[in-house]
């Protein structure tokens, strides 16, 4: 049998069980809620015709159905822990809020698990189809323990990043408030004292021209063209010394 007829097949099924689940509500809604055989079988159709729906990918052909589409995701998401799907053990019904609630024990062969089908009271409509994985007080204590240890990890994690956020803080504002060391001065160089030398003898021209007279006539030289004053410089002898 090709795949397509496979599909084919599986929705018809689906079809034909919500069509008996309305003609059972139809005959038994005037009076008490059904049987728990009546339960049982109406319940035990629905979780085959899911686990078929899964097994064969068709979640997304039955998107149309907004109750069914989100059954088959929840058996679909509860398949990983209960393995193969092996049957169903018993049932129980029971009213509340005016709705009718079937509640279908399912086997498996790693996890057991509940299936709740949620009927409006006239067992025409369905409602909701929630698929609970049984697990073991050991598993669900280290479910919670692994959580908890998540949990408290991360909390940590984000405190120790903060305070390191805060010591960069600290550390840039010592860097930025220390003092600076001041660069030395570059020491003069001749070529500035020379240009002040020549200043100093531009500012005392007349007195230059005076000294070298003096000398060519000291000299006996006709002229001061031979003569020239590179500079002045002030005696520290008195003139008994130079007596």
């Amino acid at each position: 049998m090709c795949v397509s007829m496979k599909k084919l097949l599986v929705i018809l099924a689906m079809i034909t069980c919500m069509t008996c689940l309305a003609a059972c509500g139809e005959k038994e809604a005037k009076s008490a809620p059904i049987s728990e055989e009546q339960a049982e079988q109406i319940g035990s159709t629905i979780v085959e015709q899911m686990n078929g729906i899964v097994s064969n990918g068709m979640i997304e052909q039955v998107s149309d159905d907004a109750v069914v589409y989100n059954g088959c995701q929840s058996w679909d998401s509860a398949l990983k822990d209960i393995g193969t799907y092996e049957g169903v053990s018993d049932a129980s019904v029971s009213l509340k809020d005016d709705e009718v609630v079937i509640m279908i024990h399912v086997l498996g062969s790693s996890h057991n698990a509940d299936v709740e089908i949620l009927l409006d009271s006239g067992l025409t409509t369905l409602k909701a189809i929630t698929t609970n994985v049984e697990y073991s007080t050991g598993e669900i204590m280290a479910k919670a323990g692994m959580n908890t240890v998540i949990g408290m990890g991360t909390v940590f994690a984000v405190l120790i990043l903060i305070s390191l956020i805060i010591s960069c803080f600290t550390l840039i504002s010592k860097l930025e408030s220390k003092p600076k060391k001041e660069e030395p001065a570059p020491a003069e160089a001749p070529v500035v004292q020379q240009i002040a030398a020549k200043e100093e003898l531009s500012d005392d021209t007349e007195l230059v021209a005076v000294i070298a007279a003096a000398i060519a006539a000291y000299e006996g030289a006709a002229s001061t063209d031979g003569f020239v004053v590179r500079s002045i410089r002030k005696s520290n002898k008195s003139k008994w010394q130079n007596a």
